[in-house]
């Protein structure tokens, strides 16, 4: 009699739980009191043993693994784990039993490939390829694909597609299960070269971006382990709301971070209008704040006198003015060059100490350059540059502005960026988001900024020139993986092409890819919410949605606009009875109305980045904060409010499409006023 394979199948995720806890217990009862040499490395040696005991913990909810492979033969010399006929099971982390004997592969391992890559007409020697269904944590269904089997007709994998369209409660999760051919492309794609990803809504290209740094850090767990990874975000809601994705594949150590939190040199209290932000965010700041650092170099004009012992030695002011010049040509580091200065007027000391029949050493180089007469002329000559002070003195100070943006900003924008009030200090000051990235940009200038190994750029549309520099700093030495989309782009400085922005990052070299594939949005949502493209995104491919969803679209047109937020309370009435999340997302304007309207109503609702829970599933968003989240059922108040919104239409458009696309299962449109023309 055959066992039931289903059966089976929960006897090796029974085992393999087992195996796990085994493994976690292995961690636990590591004893380490003799095996460091101090109280240093033994904090260190328990902090990683900590870490380790952290990524094996046991998710009940999570599936341990979720699919399974069964070559035909032996897989490669690289893959050297497997046997003829050998049988894979594939899941989030690496588990093995009390042998050593692999009972789970981890995803990112070259055996899994397979598992994301194989089909009919490239079958990679996979016999059988097979999908687990779970309910929670307990395996419910499986589904076989027989690879080697060419008179078997390919058909669409209905687990697959029911993982897809899963409702989504609580932050974003991993989709290692469900990583499609092109996006694993990308995933697998190596750490020397950076990869820009245009993907419109619903093509996982967030999600990508995540798993491609579990992939990095699996592939190279010592380099990126020295030199960091991070992952930047648009706002701390965004933030929340991917951060479980890294730590349910393991990775607990990859840092999240907004670009204001990069360039934090000082307290952000005061904003800037549109003009202002866009000329403060142009490229062309850069070499006005190069100009502005460099002018504190003032070249001497008296010699410098160094006296030791009985003899005193003299370096005529054209030498030293030579000196300057030659490391000003060099264009390094402002602060480089001032360290490297003293030494080098030692230099020109050591030399007359030499032709006048001394013997000096390098210890006599240093105290030379201690010398006070030799600190005085640096001090001189190349003064201590205050990054925050040199910003503000370019901003207060319309005759010092004037002679470092002469040829590179016209006069009218150069009385944009003047404050109207100038501050007295620093501390005084009133400084804008783009303020402190100039300030950023500054010290960079004066030292180097420290690059990390890789660095995730998501929602990189509406980064300007001078924000693309500051995230370029962080990886000049690694790689990026730059993520967005066009057609989203919602700032008055929006990128216009992925060219221009990699050029501002310095990774002009970066592989553009494009997906185009929808697995997240209903193909009647994407499709309505594409009539804009053409309008705010010429050229830009629509989105090809995979998910057929009769019903998933609604437009409710209200009569009299006072009734509109009772309609758009019984749209979220409706949304609600459904399972899932429900976001009811409204030009900014519109939030406190609609917050009185629930609140009167008895509607509890929650506030972007707080988690959903079975008790609370309703998020009242206010449009610019929607980029880049996503709910089961959106409910969208007043499209014509959103367009109002923005200082210009096609701003308001761009705003209106993020809008249209958060929905991964059905979208009602409320509205009083009529819709955009593109809409109707």
């Amino acid at each position: 009699m055959h066992e039931d394979p289903l059966a089976h199948e929960r006897g090796h995720l029974a085992g393999s739980r087992a195996a796990l806890r085994a493994m976690r217990e292995d961690a636990e009862a590591l004893d380490i009191r003799d095996v460091t040499a101090n109280w240093v490395n033994a904090a260190v040696l328990q902090s990683q043993i900590d870490e380790r005991i952290k990524s094996l913990a046991d998710l009940s909810h999570t599936p341990l693994f979720f699919g399974r492979l069964d070559y035909l033969h032996a897989p490669g010399a690289d893959q050297a784990e497997g046997a003829e006929g050998e049988r894979f099971y594939i899941g989030r982390r690496h588990v093995h039993d009390g042998d050593g004997d692999p009972m789970v592969i981890d995803w990112r391992a070259p055996v899994s490939q397979p598992f994301y890559r194989a089909s009919k007409k490239a079958p990679m020697d996979i016999a059988l390829r097979r999908r687990f269904g779970y309910t929670g944590g307990d395996l419910t269904a499986y589904e076989d694909e027989h690879l080697s089997d060419q008179e078997e007709a390919e058909q669409a994998s209905k687990l697959l597609q029911q993982e897809i369209e899963r409702p989504r409660v609580g932050p974003m999760r991993d989709i290692v299960a469900t990583i499609q051919p092109e996006q694993d492309e990308i995933v697998r794609s190596g750490l020397g070269g950076s990869v820009c990803v245009q993907g419109g809504p619903g093509t996982g290209k967030t999600a990508v971006g995540l798993h491609r740094v579990a992939y990095l850090l699996y592939a190279h767990r010592e380099r990126l382990a020295r030199t960091g990874t991070l992952v930047i975000g648009p706002n701390k809601s965004f933030l929340h709301y991917i951060e479980q994705v890294l730590p349910a594949l393991g990775e607990l150590e990859v840092k999240q971070a907004t670009v204001d939190d990069l360039v934090s040199h000082v307290e952000v209290r005061g904003t800037d209008d549109a003009a202002a932000a866009v000329v403060k965010g142009d490229a062309r700041m850069a070499e006005v704040l190069r100009k502005a650092v460099r002018s504190h170099v003032t070249m001497p004009t008296e010699p410098l006198v160094v006296v030791r012992g009985s003899r005193r030695w003299r370096v005529p002011a054209h030498e030293l003015e030579e000196i300057a010049g030659e490391l000003l040509a060099r264009d390094i580091r402002y602060g480089a060059a001032r360290d490297a200065l003293p030494q080098r007027i030692a230099h020109a000391v050591l030399v007359r100490m030499e032709q006048a029949g001394e013997a000096p050493d390098d210890r006599v180089q240093d105290a030379v350059a201690r010398n006070p007469a030799v600190k005085a002329a640096v001090k001189a000559v190349w003064p201590l540059v205050d990054p925050a002070k040199l910003v503000l003195r370019l901003l207060s100070d319309a005759d010092f502005l004037a002679v470092h943006a002469d040829g590179i900003l016209s006069e009218d924008e150069q009385k944009v960026v003047l404050w109207a009030k100038p501050a007295r200090g620093v501390k005084s000051a009133k400084w804008s988001a783009a303020d402190a990235v100039l300030i950023d940009e500054a010290s960079d200038l004066v030292s180097r900024t420290h690059s990390l190994g890789h660095v995730v750029l998501d929602e990189a549309q509406d980064l300007s020139p001078m924000q693309y520099r500051a995230v370029g700093r962080r990886c000049t030495t690694g790689s990026a993986t730059v993520l967005g989309d066009l057609a989203q782009g919602t700032t008055p400085w929006a990128t216009r092409s992925w060219a221009e922005a990699l050029a501002h990052l310095g990774k002009g070299d970066a592989v553009v890819e494009e997906l185009t594939a929808g697995f997240r949005v209903p193909r009647d949502v994407i499709a309505y919410a594409s009539r804009l493209l053409p309008d705010i995104a010429p050229g830009l491919a629509a989105v090809d949605s995979v998910r057929e969803s009769p019903g998933s679209l609604a437009v409710r047109h209200v009569e009299d606009v006072s009734a509109l937020d009772a309609a758009c309370l019984e749209a979220c009435a409706d949304s609600l009875r459904h399972e899932g999340s429900i976001g009811l997302i409204a030009a900014d304007a519109r939030v406190p109305a609609l917050a009185d309207a629930l609140t009167a109503a008895g509607i509890s609702y929650l506030s972007p980045g707080q988690e959903t829970t079975a008790d609370a599933r309703l998020t009242l968003v206010p449009a610019s904060l929607a980029k880049g989240l996503e709910y089961d059922y959106v409910v969208l108040d007043e499209p014509a409010a959103v367009v109002d919104g923005e200082p210009d239409e096609r701003t308001g458009l761009r705003r209106l499409y993020v809008a249209l696309t958060r929905a991964v299962s059905g979208l009602i449109v409320v509205h009083a006023a009529e819709l955009p023309a593109q809409l109707s």
